[in-house]
């Protein structure tokens, strides 16, 4: 059975896609996420945080530019942009404690994106983090 990490995973990857122009991406979801093992409630929690995402990607991706200091929003790598747009839906929009998505987060960025990302992402997502509780 698959994780909430592996369904986050599963969840970058679909954003990625999506994100290099496959807007189509959701119709080959199931197959992909039944490659990758992941059903039943971790298949939910996938497509919730796909979904979600895209849903709210215009709120989001303002949200993530506010908090990019000198940072372009189109020169950030697709991962990183796929990591960081599902990092604030997640700091927006779920009950999990705000830490634990920024973990997340950074534990996906180590495993999929470049030697830098980590820290980059942990302070775009902590000033967000920081902006909601406000």
């Amino acid at each position: 059975m698959a994780t909430r990490h592996q369904a986050r995973e599963a969840a970058i990857a679909l954003l990625y896609a999506y994100d290099l122009g496959n807007t189509n991406i959701a119709k080959f979801a199931d197959d992909i996420l039944e490659e990758k093992k992941i059903r039943n409630k971790q298949k939910e929690f996938t497509m919730e945080l796909f979904n979600g995402t895209i849903e709210h990607l215009p709120r989001l991706d303002e949200l993530v530019k506010k908090h990019l200091n000198e940072w372009e929003f189109e020169r950030i790598g697709h991962i990183e942009r796929a990591i960081l747009r599902m990092g604030a839906y997640e700091v927006l929009y779920n009950t999990i404690d705000s830490a634990v998505i920024i973990n997340e987060a950074i534990e996906l960025a180590k495993k999929l994106a470049t030697e830098q990302a980590p820290k980059f992402i942990n302070g775009v997502l902590d000033g967000i983090s920081k902006e909601v509780k406000a």
